[in-house]
């Protein structure tokens, strides 16, 4: 039986019951033209009249469908003449081309990275608590980029400062290339003098200065050579303090029957002698000396404001380096933890870690005041060139941050050590501490002194040259009285390698002394000595 394949692309079948068939439907070839495929069977010779006037009907038929169809297929294209010369409008072109650009500028804005704003800090080790970096990056969201850096010390960090203006070369990755940066408050007035800090520009115009207490803004407004001014500019905004404080082993106190320690003069008792461990730091020093002989850490005659002078003072000085075992910054609580020393005399945000960790532990700050510490934010100087772009736009939000109400939990809660300056901000001093506190001290919420000691309390402030002049004095009179006693009859005992050591160093810290350069650096040459018994 003849079939007649017709390929169109239609996908339509025709059939009859007639020998003869067309098929129409898809076809799969490459070229997509369409096919025609005829096959026959031949029929008998009797009836073969009848079929051809069949066959030429039935293909009378299939021409018809297949010119049908052809037609209609025609119609749903364009004339290639027509769509030439049909015109475009140049209005409906720049329409499309003006919503392709809104839609891409919108999908633009829409990724994270687009509006990216950096801000870095460089701050000491432990004095940011973390949620604050947590709920900081919440309240930004995605599009800021945080790069916080932590140091060891202070003094890893002033070093770093001043580094590059040494060599002249700024690294991006320096302290000094930072937007903010720790600077303890006793060492502010060395790098504003130095030239290694810029002030913070519009403070006085911004809430969190106005809400800081009369205290704040006389200690942290300064000239340019870094003396207290309150007229001066803003150079630094603290967002951590704390206090001098003095721990004790209240089990080895118990144990030989002593007194409490309660006020600076305790650290005179005989029966104290050589239990005693104490920070190597002069101003501390002095500081707790003349406290003890009722004056003012920042006094700044010591000649006429200290009962008989500078004589008077270095006697007393004298006898508390007979009770001080050891003067180190950085191991006196490991001698204390070890049970080497009974006493400790530091900075909270270091002795209470040190404490709580223990047993049987008290601390106390003294009843006749002490020293009062801060950690601030200083804008780095950027006057050696070496950064890569300018200061951050988010230093005025995170400094604003740091100063919220809420930024005191982590300390309240003792999750960090120290305390905001929202607690003189918004006078919480009587805090009320819900059960028995973790630690036996007299501080409020283990934080900061009670109202009655905090105001004795002092910041440390730049000394005058008169008051430099008789540190010196008092330095080199301790160092040549030391030399004389025993600690030459001990080194003569050492190696010769410790005793050549022991001589380079006096000698190196005398060149100091001499040169005038920081005088206070003099007194390392004695802590060093003295350090040599304890590690002895």
């Amino acid at each position: 039986m003849p079939t007649l394949f017709l390929s169109l692309g239609t996908g339509i079948i025709y059939s009859s019951s007639s020998p003869i068939c067309v098929k129409i439907f898809n076809s799969t070839r490459s070229t997509r033209q369409p096919s025609v495929t005829l096959s026959s069977h031949t029929p008998s010779s009797n009836n073969r009249d009848s079929q051809s006037r069949k066959l030429i009907q039935q293909l009378c038929v299939s021409s018809f469908i297949v010119v049908g169809l052809g037609l209609s297929s025609l119609r749903s294209f364009s004339s290639p003449a027509s769509a030439y010369n049909s015109p475009v409008s140049p209005s409906s072109v720049s329409y499309l081309q003006q919503g392709t650009y809104v839609l891409g500028f919108e999908r633009w804005k829409s990724k994270s990275y687009a509006l990216t704003v950096p801000l870095r800090l460089v701050a000491l080790q432990g004095s940011v608590p973390p949620i604050w970096i947590r709920e900081f990056l919440r309240s930004q969201g995605k599009r800021v980029r945080f790069s916080p850096g932590f140091r060891r010390s202070l003094a890893d960090i002033y070093q770093e400062i001043f580094y590059p203006f040494v060599k002249g070369k700024l690294t991006p990755k320096s302290a000094a290339a930072a937007d903010l940066v720790t600077v303890g408050d006793s060492w502010l007035n060395f790098a504003i003098a130095e030239d290694l800090l810029a002030p913070i520009e519009g403070a006085k115009d911004e809430d969190w200065f106005h809400e800081l207490s009369h205290n704040w803004k006389n200690y942290l407004c300064r000239s340019a050579d870094g003396n207290l001014d309150p007229q001066g500019r803003e150079w630094a905004v603290p967002y951590r303090w704390g206090s001098m404080v003095i721990a004790y082993n209240k089990k080895e106190f118990q144990k030989h029957k002593l007194a409490s320690i309660k006020y600076w003069s305790d650290l005179w008792r005989q029966e104290l002698r050589g239990k005693i461990a104490m920070m190597d730091l002069p101003r501390e020093v002095i500081g707790a000396t003349l406290k003890y002989m009722g004056a003012s850490y920042n006094s700044t005659s010591i000649e006429s404001q200290v009962v008989g002078g500078r004589h008077a003072l270095l006697q007393q000085l004298k006898l508390l380096f007979q009770q001080v075992r050891l003067f180190d910054s950085q191991h006196y609580l490991k001698a204390f933890n070890a049970g080497d020393v009974w006493v400790a005399v530091g900075w909270s945000c270091d002795v209470i870690p040190v404490a709580k960790s223990m047993s049987n532990i008290s601390v106390v700050v003294p009843q006749s005041g002490a020293s009062l510490w801060a950690d601030i934010w200083h804008g780095a100087t950027d006057k050696i060139g070496g950064r890569m772009r300018g200061p951050s736009p988010l230093t005025r939000q995170w400094i604003e941050f740091c100063l919220q109400s809420e930024r005191a939990i982590p300390f309240n809660k003792e999750t960090s050590v120290g305390a905001s300056p929202n607690v003189i901000i918004r006078k919480e001093d009587n805090i009320e501490i819900n059960g028995r506190p973790k630690l036996e001290t007299n501080m409020i919420h283990n934080i900061i002194p009670p109202p009655e000691i905090l105001s004795k309390c002092e910041f440390l402030e730049p000394l005058s040259q008169e008051t430099l002049i008789d540190y010196h004095w008092l330095i080199s009179n301790l160092h040549e009285t030391r030399n004389g006693s025993a600690i030459s009859d001990w080194l003569k005992s050492c190696p010769l390698w410790l005793q050549e050591l022991g001589h380079r160093l006096h000698d190196f810290a005398s060149r100091l002394l001499h040169l005038g350069w920081l005088q206070t650096c003099y007194v390392f040459s004695y802590f060093v000595v003295k350090k040599s018994f304890y590690t002895e």
